[in-house]
């Protein structure tokens, strides 16, 4: 397996834009293209950086009041596409599929909301789909991609870049990974434990 994988495009998908910028400002300068939607997408381009829209991607508009936004086979298949499966990069190629090498979730904040007295239906609302997704399939496909699964893991692909620019070794991906399953762990955790009580 190729051991070193370059940074070309990212898909940015967070709930706290805070500590983004000194990232996304090292992204930019080493050429990565951004991906995102809604509400990080604005933060993205008020910074002043180019930021092609998600819908633009999958053609679709974000639907459900916001509750279907990433979740489309062009994304999740620019994901978890094998780069080196011939049969995969085919199918890239068929149907239009940007490969993502970089997902960069934060998701919705489903234990503080818990934690302020908010009502089930508030409470529910927070329950994160396509956050929770991207973190998965990119812990998945680790072999290809790089996966930030919170806000708290910033700063650690910030000192990669800074050491070796956009590029990450397998080692790098799996640590990720295995952070990223820690976090949708635990995440689900809190969510099983407060339908318990509910």
């Amino acid at each position: 397996m190729a051991e070193t994988k370059e940074i070309k495009t990212a898909l940015i998908s967070v709930f706290h834009k805070d500590g983004l910028e000194e990232l996304l400002a090292k992204l930019n300068q080493e050429g990565v293209k951004f991906l995102s939607t809604g509400g990080t997408q604005s933060f993205i381009e008020s910074l002043g950086y180019d930021c092609q829209k998600v819908e633009d991607v999958t053609t679709y508009p974000s639907i459900l009041g916001g509750r279907v936004k990433t979740l489309h086979p062009k994304i999740f298949g620019g994901i978890l596409a094998r780069r080196d499966n011939d049969g995969d990069r085919k199918q890239m190629q068929e149907y239009e599929i940007p490969s993502i090498d970089l997902v960069i979730v934060d998701l919705y904040p489903f234990e503080q909301t818990v934690a302020s007295g908010a009502s089930a239906q508030d409470i529910i609302e927070k329950i994160d789909i396509g956050g929770i997704s991207l973190i998965r399939a990119g812990a998945k496909n680790f072999k290809d991609v790089v996966i930030v699964p919170s806000k708290a893991e910033y700063g650690v692909l910030l000192d990669i870049l800074n050491k070796k620019g956009a590029q990450t070794d397998i080692a790098d991906r799996k640590m990720f990974a295995e952070r990223a399953f820690g976090v949708s762990s635990h995440y689900d955790t809190a969510i099983h434990s407060w339908f318990e009580k509910a």
